[in-house]
């Protein structure tokens, strides 16, 4: 569990929740950061309930906690009056831990009991790269104070974000150095804002995953193309065809979710304040900036499907004509040697009279008829490039 104090100064990371359990613990302008693993999140709910009913007048539904701890929840958005619930699937961090709960979310269970220790999952198969095309739900809900994040139980994103957010307090002490754009500062302004920006960085893992799955495309269309060779990879290749299609799927899920989180936001009143309103704008700008970069995985991921299809109907294509032509050569010498062998098959009649079968140069002449046939077809056949090489 890791707890953090975020205000416009400075973040500052606390050991317990008990000293924050108060009202105004945090100061006027600032909130909390909860982030805890499934496994912490089951054993400290009551905890965390605790907090959530002191500094935000309210605590999480128990359809809501279900959701948290479920770890095939799809992405999805849900909420309520007073706080939002959006679960976001990223990148599993090697094999991670195995699926507990049933895949279809939890919409008509009370919450689990402490589960059993986790059995590790099957490793996936084929090349290394689409072993990483697995994912794991991280849970938000989002209050006015108070952001409380859910993680699988390596919680590398947390972790990685946490590094970056106590970096990003400036480190003489005074106002956190701003953008260079000058849109924001660097500390998020709000439970909604950091939320957005763990987003952001779940969605750059796929960004980064798009280059490689590339390459590895890239490498069997080539080898699919080339004529010379003998494509024999087909079942890694189906797999990445499955493993495509799943993040394909998953994509739409975040898409949809941060779609509902955003047509959310155009539903809330407009703020009165100029601050409130620019904190609102500012949260609507990054929401539209994720869900572009979801567009962007979804849009790669469309294209190396369509890719990976064309690649193979083009190596039946390749593998069609090089059959054609092996039919072709094979019936142009068909064609060469039919009107031998009906020669042949003339002068191999039982008949005790036929021209040439008597005479001491018969055999000569009946060869050489046959020679001249044959290189007379050739010619023919090669004038009509029925015998020509294909480039």
């Amino acid at each position: 569990m890791r707890i953090f104090e975020i205000n416009r100064s400075q973040v500052s990371e606390h050991a317990a929740l008990a000293p924050l359990a108060v009202p105004g613990a945090c100061g006027a302008s600032g909130y909390l950061w909860i982030s805890l693993t499934r496994d912490e999140f089951r054993s400290s709910l009551a905890e965390v309930q605790q907090i959530l009913q002191t500094l935000c007048k309210t605590q999480l539904v128990d359809l809501h906690v279900a959701d948290l701890l479920n770890d095939q929840l799809p992405s999805h958005y849900d909420y309520t009056s007073l706080y939002d619930v959006l679960v976001f699937r990223r990148l599993a961090n090697g094999q991670g831990q195995a699926a507990l709960g049933n895949g279809k979310g939890s919409t008509n269970e009370a919450p689990p009991l402490p589960a059993p220790a986790a059995t590790p999952r099957q490793p996936r198969s084929g090349p290394p790269v689409l072993r990483r095309v697995d994912t794991r739900p991280v849970g938000f809900a989002v209050f006015d104070r108070v952001l409380l994040s859910v993680h699988p139980e390596d919680g590398a994103v947390r972790d990685a974000f946490a590094a970056r957010l106590l970096a990003a307090a400036s480190p003489d002490g005074g106002a956190p150095a701003l953008d260079v754009r000058a849109t924001s500062a660097r500390l998020p302004t709000s439970p909604a804002d950091l939320m957005l920006r763990v987003i952001n960085q779940i969605v750059d893992g796929y960004l980064d995953l798009r280059r490689e799955l590339t390459k590895q495309l890239d490498h069997w269309q080539s080898e699919l193309i080339d004529p010379r060779s003998r494509f024999t990879n087909w079942g890694a290749l189906m797999e990445a065809r499955q493993s495509l299609h799943h993040l394909d799927e998953i994509c739409e899920d975040q898409r949809a979710a941060m779609q509902d989180w955003i047509d959310s936001l155009e539903t809330l009143p407009v703020p009165k304040g100029e601050v409130e309103q620019r904190e609102r704008e500012l949260i609507m700008i990054r929401s539209r900036d994720v869900l572009e970069h979801i567009e962007r995985v979804v849009h790669h991921v469309h294209r190396l499907e369509q890719n990976a299809e064309t690649a193979v109907q083009m190596h039946f294509s390749v593998q069609g004509h090089r059959a054609n032509d092996i039919m072709r050569v094979l019936t142009v010498l068909t064609a060469v040697f039919l009107p031998l062998n009906l020669i042949a098959g003339i002068f191999g009649m039982n008949f005790e009279f036929i021209p040439l079968v008597h005479k001491a140069d018969g055999f000569w002449i009946a060869m050489t008829s046959m020679l001249v046939i044959a290189v007379l077809l050739v010619i023919v056949f090669w004038r009509k490039r029925y015998l020509a090489r294909t480039r």
